[in-house]
């Protein structure tokens, strides 16, 4: 059984990601453990145009839509850790592999 590709975002016209929370007027990047300031807490976000073409099974950084490589770019901004596979498939063989994840040569 396969994992979800980024294939599943194909052709939407915008996608969000949520980079941090407002709570009390100040920015907080992670959510607090008290159940009433979850609450409180809006979302911020960074919004995407999202791209017209496939992205299913492509095994090359290069051949995605650009919108594409800037979003995936941006998440691994966001998160603090390089990408080292993007999946654009269900199945293992469509996959891009940037990096080893390994370490292997």
């Amino acid at each position: 059984m396969g994992g979800v590709g980024l294939n599943v975002l194909d052709g939407l016209p915008e996608i969000k990601v949520c980079t941090g929370y407002e709570l009390g007027g100040r920015r907080v990047d992670i959510l607090p453990l008290d159940a009433d300031e979850i609450d409180a807490c809006v979302p911020v976000y960074d919004n995407f145009p999202g791209w017209e073409g496939s992205t299913f099974g492509i095994t090359e950084w290069d051949a995605l839509p650009l919108n594409a490589r800037r979003y995936i770019e941006r998440i691994a901004e966001v998160v603090g850790v390089g990408v080292d596979i993007v999946s654009t498939g269900p199945d293992r063989t469509e996959t891009i592999i940037l990096r080893d994840p390994f370490g292997r040569a």
